[in-house]
């Protein structure tokens, strides 16, 4: 009979134990701003959480450790919400005055929108956004179009691979992003409505007032990869009900343009940090350079660059993803966004940025709060293409379609056909 007794007990303190988990959960979740997500947008969908598993015998010893975890976090979380509400990620005082200008070349090299023939076109907003998200569902499901990694599950993906989904709790948004497609002044609009970042503690209102050098420093943002190291065993949990209640949304462009706006901001531009990495072993591979200049500078000064033959060479390369993956610049939009694991809201497109800037705002109720920074003007897509690639070999550029394929189909891109025959 005291055997019996003890059992009841035993179970009955693992429910009761299991239960008072969830509601501090729910408590702490809801204290880190949750609870008002679903509101700001017409877009987020209402979803039913799913249930925690149910404890099992020899289960006492995890939930005493996670129950202990989170109180910790619970009675931590106000005086912790109180100090980075006041101050956020302060840095250095900013005159409202030094907004980022750039000179002459960095604005033709650094431009952020190349408007396609197509962008002159005006479609309906909601369908041009309703046929592009419809386009990647049904790649994403169509049995016969096949790419790496295109089947994996959202908890197959690597932690580290979750660093470009930015999350923005305040107004429940998480944004994929994408470098080379007007990521810097998308970054900035994340920083101004979650304010992640503040000037002589104020958070910043208008995008533009925030300096170059912090929007681009990894601690400014709250991305997926940092979960871990807050929430623990309920890191991927807390991903997904992020995912299906939060409003997600991620930009891209032409992939073959893409590449070519990399390859002039990261080699035309004196750049220290990618001629150490990259520059220097191009040349030596493909150019056969034996001695080289020990900075970029010299290296420019000595008429050194590497070419687009190069580059081209290098992201064909096999050996080039077994000694490290792809430069985020020039890594295929799939692989950093995940699009068939991870049900994206909302599309845009550097080639109609202009519009889909406005429209995402006002989808997402913060057009009164901030605008999305002025874009600046260059060549067309087509006049890029084919100047820049007269003089690869035409064998390279079918191996560099199949190589960015993915992208191309995924978000709609036609085949550049002009490029990839005689």
């Amino acid at each position: 009979m005291d055997t019996m007794t003890k059992s009841r007990f035993f179970r009955l303190w693992l429910v009761l134990g299991s239960v008072f988990m969830i509601l501090l959960i729910i408590v702490y979740w809801d204290n880190m701003g949750t609870a008002h997500f679903y509101l700001h947008t017409s877009l987020s969908r209402p979803h039913i959480l799913e249930p925690f598993p149910s404890p099992k015998p020899g289960d006492e010893k995890y939930f005493t450790a996670s129950i202990e975890e989170i109180l910790e976090k619970l009675l931590s979380a106000h005086a912790k919400q109180n100090v980075l509400l006041g101050k956020k990620v302060e840095q250095p005082s900013v005159l409202a005055s030094s907004k980022p200008v750039l000179s002459n070349m960095e604005e033709s090299v650094r431009g952020y929108d190349w408007s396609s023939h197509d962008a002159q076109q005006s479609p309906d907003p909601d369908r041009r956004q309703a046929e592009r998200r419809s386009v990647l569902r049904g790649f994403c499901a169509n049995a016969s179009f096949v790419f790496p990694t295109k089947e994996r599950s959202f908890d197959d993906i690597p932690n580290y691979e979750l660093n470009h989904l930015i999350v923005d709790d305040r107004h429940g948004v998480i944004y994929c992003y994408v470098p080379k497609v007007a990521c810097t002044n998308w970054k900035r609009v994340m920083i101004v409505l979650s304010q992640s970042l503040s000037d002589q503690g104020m958070p910043y209102r208008d995008p533009l007032d925030i300096p170059r050098e912090y929007v681009h420093n990894s601690s400014t943002h709250l991305t997926f990869n940092k979960f871990w190291r807050r929430y623990g065993k309920f890191s991927r949990h807390l991903m997904k009900v992020k995912l299906k209640k939060y409003t997600k949304f991620l930009f891209v462009r032409d992939p073959f343009v893409r590449l070519i706006s990399a390859f002039r901001s990261k080699f035309e531009l004196e750049n220290e940090e990618f001629y150490q990495k990259f520059a220097i072993p191009m040349l030596k591979m493909y150019s056969n350079h034996t001695s080289l200049p020990k900075s970029v500078s010299e290296a420019f000064s000595a008429g050194l660059k590497v070419s687009f033959a190069n580059f081209i060479q290098y992201l064909l390369d096999p050996h080039t993803e077994k000694l490290a993956p792809f430069n985020e610049h020039w890594r295929q939009v799939h692989r950093l966004c995940h699009p068939c694991q991870i049900d994206y809201d909302f599309v845009g497109k550097l080639e109609t940025l202009d519009q889909d800037a406005t429209q995402l705002l006002r989808l997402l109720k913060v057009d009164k709060l901030l605008q999305f920074p002025p874009s600046y003007r260059n060549r067309t897509a087509s006049s890029w293409e084919e100047g820049w690639f007269a003089k690869i070999p035409l064998a390279w550029r079918q191996q560099l379609y199949k190589l960015y394929e993915a992208d191309f189909v995924l978000f709609g891109y036609p085949k550049p056909e002009h490029l990839l025959r005689d």
